[in-house]
């Protein structure tokens, strides 16, 4: 956990992700990720020199017309004394059962972000952590260059100014290998996915890229982010 908890300062310290007086909405897809971003994010704040609340938002897809059960976060928020929503949503119903979306991810995301930035405005939150890290801001850039022959990824500090809200990413220095080792030792709750196209996505291919490319270019992930560091891309 340390170690992750160094990674997560230094970006926020580099990119000023938090001051005095924020109200952070951390979202919370139960996925380990999120999860891992929960936790040092309630840990940072027990030390960390500006003074900041958070709260937890999780968006229920409700899939299969189901509802989540998010119960073990729940006691993992009241474990480290953060407010816990859970916003019910139509998004399995619209996306899978009356649009029927063939490439669904991309629409789910963009509802899901109008949710999320509505439900932060609601709960008084000027800014949302997001729980991407090192592997998905590569990915991201893969993506965009092969799919659409553009030099952009995800910015570790955003401004929405229609809603006037930060979106900040504190794990973006972390590798997913690394949250996976802190989330087994720390016996974080994991809630699994019952989304149908989980594990079946554009990001699935250019995460098992990435793995082939690693074979031949040692440290293929850190070279893409220095690159973007380099360039000043997406603001990194």
């Amino acid at each position: 956990m340390q170690k992750l908890l160094s990674l997560v300062r230094a970006a926020v310290d580099k990119y000023n992700m938090i001051e005095s007086g924020d109200k952070i909405a951390v979202c919370v897809s139960g996925g380990k990720d999120s999860v891992a971003l929960l936790k040092c994010m309630a840990e940072l704040r027990r030390f960390y020199p500006k003074n900041f609340e958070l709260c937890a938002v999780t968006l229920d897809p409700c899939f299969f017309g189901e509802y989540g059960d998010y119960s073990e976060i729940e006691r993992l928020c009241e474990e480290n004394n953060i407010p816990y929503t859970v916003k019910r949503t139509d998004l399995y119903n619209v996306i899978f059962e009356t649009r029927k979306e063939k490439n669904p991810c991309s629409l789910c995301a963009r509802m899901r972000r109008g949710l999320l930035h509505d439900t932060a405005k609601e709960l008084g939150c000027n800014k949302i952590a997001l729980g991407h890290h090192l592997d998905d801001a590569a990915e991201t850039f893969l993506m965009n260059l092969f799919s659409g022959g553009r030099a952009e990824c995800f910015s570790p500090v955003s401004y929405l100014s229609r809603k006037d809200l930060y979106m900040i990413r504190p794990l973006i220095f972390t590798f997913e290998a690394d949250i996976e080792r802190v989330v087994r030792k720390e016996n974080l709750p994991i809630v699994k996915s019952r989304c149908p196209a989980d594990e079946n996505t554009h990001r699935e291919e250019m995460k098992q890229l990435l793995k082939e490319l690693e074979k031949k270019y040692p440290a293929i992930r850190q070279k893409i982010i220095g690159a973007m560091q380099t360039g000043n891309i997406s603001n990194w």
